[in-house]
């Protein structure tokens, strides 16, 4: 299955000029028609929920991508593109685990189904150790040791 990306460019005023931002609004595990419709549900959110003051919001499809043009009543108008794309590449993706073992035909065969041995989380205290009800001890272990400063 193919990730996709779902992204949204904005023209921005930045000081002077307009500056074109780039977001990755969420990701989409699967056919390009099913990235597709996720798109579109997103443009149609971004229409609803345009801020209040613009006069005039209109949602294009060219294509594969949508066009929001939203027009604030004077001569200026801003451009929001909704954009589906492939994702090839991430550095910044979780690493895969390299040490895995993956069990094999023979490693499933000769295995016993022995129930695993049950593990103490919370270590038996001394009986004059006072705990709370969710076994933290009242008084910490460094608490009272003069090796330290």
């Amino acid at each position: 299955m193919a990730t996709w990306g779902l992204i949204r460019e904005t023209n921005v005023k930045h000081w002077d000029s307009y500056i074109t931002e780039t977001h990755v609004l969420a990701y989409v595990e699967g056919t390009y028609e099913e990235a597709l419709a996720e798109l579109e549900r997103h443009a149609r959110h971004a229409l609803a929920h345009h801020p209040k003051r613009r006069k005039r919001r209109r949602l294009f499809r060219d294509g594969d991508d949508f066009l929001m043009v939203v027009d604030d009543g004077a001569w200026r108008s801003s451009g929001t593109r909704f954009t589906a794309a492939e994702l090839l590449e991430d550095t910044a993706a979780p690493a895969k685990p390299t040490n895995a073992c993956e069990p094999t035909k023979e490693s499933m065969d000769t295995r016993e189904a022995t129930e695993p041995e049950p593990v103490d989380i919370m270590p038996s205290a001394s009986p004059s150790e006072e705990r709370y009800p969710d076994g933290v001890p009242v008084k910490p272990k460094w608490l009272g040791r003069t090796d330290l400063p």
